[in-house]
């Protein structure tokens, strides 16, 4: 089973000016912080250091930009992800990769992923939340592809992909509830850890040069 990307626009669209691009990433850490509800154009005008009018200038409410900022967020990781995995590696590398690219994406976009992780349950806007439920699944199958590929060339033992997925992407979504920006290690090289505990288990009998960041 392949997958191939969909071609759509990103959280970021190419050609963006500086002042939008401003907005999203103050946005972001707003919603992050306050929830849908609790952030107003307001609070993101004076963390943007601009004017309402301004603010209204590039964006006509505040839930076009809670849009940009939750849903493209989404969005774009497939994307991201999909480009980082190399098609010709072997499977269970493709799915290193994938840990990997996912971990980076959310050192790129922390507060994105916040918020849009927040949103993701609570938007109170329907249309919103089929939407991501739609990107959700096609990055989840696509990693329930990549597991399933590597249980095909014997990589894994026969296991329940969709149960190997969710315990990958578990280990992944919650990151932010307690990653340390200030600590040493990077998500990347976090998810290099736990794709070896994955891979090799934790038992004493589990591969003695197991990955080390």
């Amino acid at each position: 089973m392949t997958f191939a990307p969909l071609k759509e626009e990103t959280a970021e669209r190419p050609g963006e000016s500086e002042r939008v691009v401003q907005i999203l990433t103050q946005a972001a850490q707003i919603f992050a912080r306050k929830g849908y509800e609790g952030a107003s154009m307001r609070d993101i005008a004076e963390a943007c250091d601009i004017s309402k009018s301004l603010l209204y200038h590039h964006f006509k409410s505040k839930e076009e930009i809670y849009s940009r900022v939750a849903v493209g967020a989404t969005q774009e990781l497939y994307l991201f992800v999909f480009e980082r995995v190399p098609q010709d590696a072997p499977p269970s590398e493709k799915i290193r990769a994938f840990m990997v690219a996912t971990a980076e994406y959310f050192r790129r976009h922390r507060w994105a992923w916040i918020a849009s992780t927040t949103a993701f349950w609570n938007d109170p806007a329907r249309h919103r939340q089929k939407e991501r439920m739609t990107r959700r699944d096609r990055y989840e199958g696509y990693l329930r592809s990549l597991i399933q590929e590597a249980v095909d060339a014997g990589e894994l033992r026969d296991v329940d992909v969709a149960m190997a997925g969710r315990l990958i992407l578990s280990s992944l979504n919650w990151m932010h509830r307690w990653y340390n920006p200030a600590k040493s290690m990077k998500p990347e090289q976090i998810a290099d850890v736990f794709y070896d505990m994955v891979f090799n288990g934790l038992h004493a009998g589990a591969r003695n040069n197991a990955r080390r960041p």
